[in-house]
């Protein structure tokens, strides 16, 4: 028999302190701030340690990799050990890390420090998405959510502004200096948290954990590797090869069956009713899979432009790094604009509406993007595309982790972060790797096409250039390489002119695929909730017997 309908509640929702929120922000741009800091820093760092640029990447490759590995146990401790004491630990602890990458003498000492911040952000992470569903509700959660998903740009416009002029007068070494500063601040304001009770009883699956982990670093690596090792076959900078097989495509594969082994763990657990190292009730319904997919899709989209785009400005336009990044600011405030606002539209439109238009956006932002590139980026249309497709992915970003956490009782708000972590890493790996080899098979190609139909570009001057490793380069670096060979001026001309051509427009229809698969993500954001996002749902658990550690409610979301 079906319940009887009650009448909705008036709204009389009493406003919470914003200082919780100060906490959660801050600590987001101490996190994120640390990563861009390092990317900014990346040439003062190889001349003061003497190591190449490919030692710093690995650096912050190996605190991707860490958080992402160990985020869902990170979120385990916590409730476990209590998520505010977690949280000061962590804090402290990624504060050192930073005050020890600050006084790095060495590759090794810089690759440690940095491993092991990211460790401590999987602990950092799941506590910043509970501290919200602790002390915010309603409208003001949403609120909320939007400035924690607006701090990722914020971090990354402050990283530019503060770390690119540290490295460029005083020193590298006082950008990190400055998060162990934010580290203490941090902590001392964490003591004004409400305490989110412990559940010491709660038993950890530690076989799920390294399930987790194993599976997270396979798909990492291996999506990673594809530009460099290859995407069959083994090229020459691969580590190894399994009869002359790449070792990408299989560390994909082998992830991919240790992700069916880690979802088959936890609905046996669920079934047994043992721990789980995840809560599959945060998947439970069809609309929150499909949230999933539309936070997947969209953080592969953005990553893979955020890719794309100072590929473009570099490489075609021949700028640094640091005016690449001050090139791309509108496109960094829009996310960061779009992320506070649009929980103003909560009240007004349901997820699934937003979502729709949220795509079109994106799509139309990139396409903006792919019609409008040349060689002058300050163009006012580059402009409107950047923020177009900014303002697009910030209001989606915000929009599917508001509606995931909104739709969980408050207990699996751990779980929730974790997954939006885990997602985003993943997500992340994926859309880069996947663009870089979609761009560079596009640029190959054309190449290819265009020196068999160019009647200077002789097979004699041909035989003394590698076509089989083509690359994104630039004029210069063109000129270089053929200066080696014999090619005469009209040839030289002829090569430059086929490269300006074929990347341009391998980087337009790149662009362009990204657009089709933001159109394609509207057929998911049709099966999130068309309803209204309230506040979280009570816990079930809290209202009823004692369930034990591990187990669920056997109530179904469906």
């Amino acid at each position: 028999m079906n319940a009887p309908a009650t009448e909705p509640a008036v709204e009389t929702e009493t406003r919470a302190s914003w200082l919780p929120l100060v906490v959660v922000v801050l600590t987001q741009i101490q996190a994120s701030f640390a990563v861009n800091a390092l990317t900014v820093s990346m040439g003062g760092i190889t001349t003061d340690l003497d190591t190449p640029a490919t030692s710093v990447g690995t650096a912050i490759t190996a605190g991707t990799f860490a958080m992402a590995a160990f985020i869902l146990l990170g979120a385990k401790i916590g409730a476990k050990f209590g998520t505010r004491r977690v949280f000061q630990i962590a804090v402290v602890v990624h504060g050192v890390a930073m005050a020890l990458v600050a006084l790095s003498v060495s590759p090794a000492m810089l690759f440690i420090a940095q491993a092991a911040s990211g460790a401590v952000i999987a602990l950092i992470a799941p506590a910043l998405t509970v501290f919200i569903a602790s002390n915010f509700r309603g409208a003001q959660q949403g609120q909320a959510i939007g400035f924690l998903a607006a701090a990722i740009p914020a971090a990354g416009v402050l990283a530019l502004l503060i770390a690119g002029t540290f490295a460029s007068t005083i020193g590298w070494r006082y950008s990190f200096a400055l998060v162990a500063a934010l580290a203490v601040i941090n902590l001392l304001l964490s003591f004004k948290l409400k305490v989110v009770p412990a559940h010491p009883e709660l038993t950890i699956d530690w076989i799920g954990a390294l399930l987790a982990a194993a599976t997270i670093i396979l798909l990492s690596f291996g999506f990673s590797g594809l530009g460099s090792w290859g995407v069959w076959l083994a090229q020459p900078g691969a580590p190894f090869s399994v009869l002359g097989l790449s070792p990408a495509p299989v560390l994909i594969i082998l992830g991919i069956v240790g992700g069916q082994l880690f979802f088959s763990w936890l609905r046996k657990g669920k079934a047994s009713g043992q721990p789980r190292i995840f809560d599959l009730d945060v998947l439970a319904t069809g609309a929150e899979r499909a949230v999933t997919v539309c936070m997947a899709t969209m953080l592969f989209v953005g990553t893979a432009a955020n890719f794309l785009i100072p590929l473009y400005i570099q490489v075609v336009q021949g700028r640094s790094s640091f005016e690449t990044s001050i090139a791309i600011i509108p496109y960094t405030l829009s996310i960061f604009v779009a992320s506070t606002v649009v929980a103003s539209l909560y009240k007004r439109f349901t997820p699934r509406q937003i979502a729709r238009f949220g795509f079109v956006v994106v799509a139309l932002g990139l396409i903006i993007l792919a019609f409008t590139i040349r060689n002058e980026w300050e163009q006012f249309f580059v402009v409107v595309g950047l923020i177009t497709l900014g303002l697009g992915q910030g209001s989606i970003v915000a929009l599917v982790f508001n509606t995931l956490l909104s739709a969980a009782p408050k207990r699996l708000a751990g779980d929730v972060g974790a997954w939006r972590g885990l997602v985003h890493n993943l997500s992340g790996s994926v859309g880069i790797a996947v663009a870089s080899v979609f761009a560079v098979g596009l640029l190959s190609s054309m190449v290819l096409t265009g020196v068999a139909q160019n009647e200077e570009l002789t097979e004699q001057l041909t035989a003394q250039v590698d076509l089989g490793n083509i690359n994104f380069v630039s004029n210069d670096q063109l000129d270089e390489v053929l200066a080696t060979t014999d090619a005469t001026p009209a040839q030289v001309e002829a090569a430059v002119a086929l490269n300006e051509e074929s990347r341009l427009r391998a980087l337009q229809l790149s662009l362009l695929g990204l657009a089709a698969l933001s159109l394609l993500a509207i057929i998911p954001a049709g099966r999130m909730p068309g309803r209204l996002p309230g506040e979280l749902p009570e816990d079930l658990a809290a209202t009823s017997v004692p369930v034990p550690a591990g187990e669920s409610p056997a109530a179904d979301r469906d």
